[in-house]
């Protein structure tokens, strides 16, 4: 099984608007409401790929039993420990092939409720969990390292982790003992974390790699965008690029590709094809409309579409 863990969820509300208009009315009559936050949208990828998966987290109030019951309508198997805060609502509207994103910041998680979770997470981690994918940043109330609290966690129940974060979240992951096993920057979060200026280019992202802070970690991708992605793995670089797509909508998508490289992992596929696995389950999320969405029917042509290379 794979446990993804989304420790500010939130219920995620799309609008799409011909023309969004500020200091004005905008209407619109296409809307998707979908249980969200970065480890959710894994989780449903995971789930339309036939993964077995169970989400955990934090949910409270309202908002937090209306996100239950959209995962329960889904048919995905959650675990989450509660919380005394309203689960939060993120809201994006696109228009014109641009996105504008309003979130909330979602509820502040006491001392008490970290530790109920602490042995939740515990017990999760005894039932069969052979991965484990961490996403997003860390609700109020939590120390900037417990990212790194929760890889060591994993490390005592021999599960490795996938972790998609940024900035000082993804730091302090780093600095600790136990390191995560797979992490998915972009090209401009290795800038930050380095303190270097962004490149797309191949031979400075691998120089980049080599940095000393990433020894220990089994699997570096780079993510680039629409020109594809840099895996590292040990002392091995591939390079992957995409085919040319008319977007429906982006969001969601470096969790899809997320999901897809979890399930490659789960499934032991090649280095090349957990890449291209990656490539093609975000792809495929940016043709839909609803986030953390694939149309598996699609697979098979899109990842025949991936090229990727050894550098």
């Amino acid at each position: 099984m794979l446990l993804t863990v989304t420790l500010n969820p939130s219920i995620d509300i799309s609008y799409f608007i011909d023309s969004f208009q500020l200091d004005t009315v905008n209407r619109t009559n296409q809307v998707t409401k979908t249980p969200g936050g970065k480890g959710l949208n894994v989780t449903r990828v995971l789930h339309q790929l036939s993964i077995p998966v169970t989400a955990t987290g934090f949910l409270g109030g309202h908002t937090g039993e209306l996100l239950k019951d959209g995962l329960d309508q889904l048919g995905i198997q959650h675990s989450f420990s509660s919380c005394t805060g309203e689960t939060r609502n993120c809201i994006a509207v696109l228009s014109e092939n641009k996105q504008t994103e309003i979130l909330e910041s979602g509820p502040t998680i006491t001392d008490d409720e970290i530790s109920r979770f602490l042995e939740h997470f515990a017990a999760l981690l005894k039932a069969d969990t052979e991965l484990i994918t961490i996403s997003g940043s860390l609700p109020k109330g939590f120390p900037d390292d417990f990212y790194q609290v929760l890889i060591s966690r994993a490390a005592e129940a021999n599960c490795n982790v996938l972790l998609d974060s940024s900035g000082t979240y993804l730091q302090q992951a780093l600095t600790g003992k136990d390191k995560p096993y797979l992490i998915k920057p972009n090209h401009h979060e290795i800038a930050e974390l380095l303190q270097v200026e962004p490149s797309c280019e191949p031979e400075t992202l691998i120089h980049y790699l080599q940095n000393p802070i990433f020894e220990g970690v089994a699997y570096i991708v780079v993510t680039l965008g629409a020109a594809g992605a840099l895996i590292k793995h040990g002392n091995s670089y591939y390079k992957a690029s995409l085919p040319k797509i008319q977007a429906v909508s982006p969001v969601g998508s470096g969790d899809a590709s997320l999901a897809g490289m979890a399930a490659a992992l789960y499934q032991k596929k090649s280095l090349p094809d957990l890449l291209k696995t990656g490539m093609t389950t975000g792809l495929l999320n940016t043709l839909e409309a609803q986030t953390g969405t694939i149309n598996i029917d699609k697979f098979n042509d899109y990842f025949d579409q991936i090229l990727v290379e050894e550098l």
